[in-house]
């Protein structure tokens, strides 16, 4: 079976190995990417856009939102794992199968932005099914970043290329693990950690891993969790469309401008 948390680019998990050490950032598309040369690929310039989206808009337009991501991408596969659901296995009578598929609600999303695991992978979908499928901010390769997953200790101090997010933060953002977290160009920065996209499948299917920007280390750790998601396009994001993704914030701005300008022209 192919799952869909196995569909992120053979050239992101490579640049993991091929560090450029002159790396830089830039920002790109309008501002609504930095470009990281180090992974070519460009991260959105607000490292929590869904707890934007939700500050701005506090009552219930921000639960159209969730019920957008949850409407576009409803089930989410992973490994099997008990959070799944189960079947019974009726010739020894114990619950032993399990589905690979996760339903989503609403419960799934917490304040702030912060997601569960499964509402992370549903919020990538959303945002690349923007725009007739052309995605957010004129890519529709929007991933969760990724991890190494390849050791035996769930956690430790990891190096630059451990982990898309720890390239970022060491190589690109010259973090040292300690406060102040540097912010770059980008802004809303979450002060604890972010997903990854990567299952901790190989030892602990109910886990994915996570990068803990303001203590210095990564781990694996139950999917239920909530923390923020920050998303990752492969290559440089040039194309500059209005994105679907502020369909709500559009009209609100352009009547807010229709009125400034019959201000001053009366």
């Amino acid at each position: 079976m192919q799952y869909r948390t196995t569909k992120l680019a053979a050239s992101v998990l490579l640049s993991l190995t091929a560090l450029n050490a002159h790396a830089t950032l830039k920002v790109t598309d309008n501002g609504l990417g930095v470009y990281d040369s180090g992974l070519n690929a460009t991260w959105t310039q607000d490292a929590n856009l869904l707890g934007t989206w939700e500050g701005a808009y506090q009552s219930t337009s921000y639960y159209n939102i969730v019920n957008a991501i949850i409407a576009n991408d409803p089930v989410i596969h992973d490994t099997p794992n008990e959070y799944d659901g189960s079947y019974r296995n009726y010739e020894g009578g114990r619950y032993l199968k399990y589905s690979g598929t996760y339903t989503l609600s609403a419960n799934d999303f917490g304040s702030g932005g912060t997601v569960d695991w499964w509402a992370a992978q549903a919020y990538v979908s959303y945002l690349n099914s923007l725009n007739n499928g052309v995605g957010y901010s004129g890519s529709n390769n929007w991933t969760l970043p990724t991890t190494v997953d390849n050791l035996s200790s769930q956690n430790f101090i990891p190096s630059p290329s451990s982990s898309q997010l720890a390239e970022l933060f060491y190589s690109e953002l010259h973090g040292t693990g300690s406060l102040p977290i540097p912010s770059g160009p980008f802004s809303n920065l979450d002060s604890y950690a972010y997903w990854s996209g990567t299952e901790h499948g190989s030892f602990d299917p109910i886990s994915a891993w996570i990068f803990n920007h303001s203590a210095d280390y990564q781990t694996s750790i139950d999917k239920v969790n909530l923390f923020s998601a920050w998303v990752v396009s492969s290559g440089q994001v040039s194309a500059i469309p209005v994105p679907g993704a502020v369909w709500l914030f559009g009209t609100g701005i352009l009547g807010l401008l229709g009125l400034k300008r019959r201000g001053h022209a009366g």
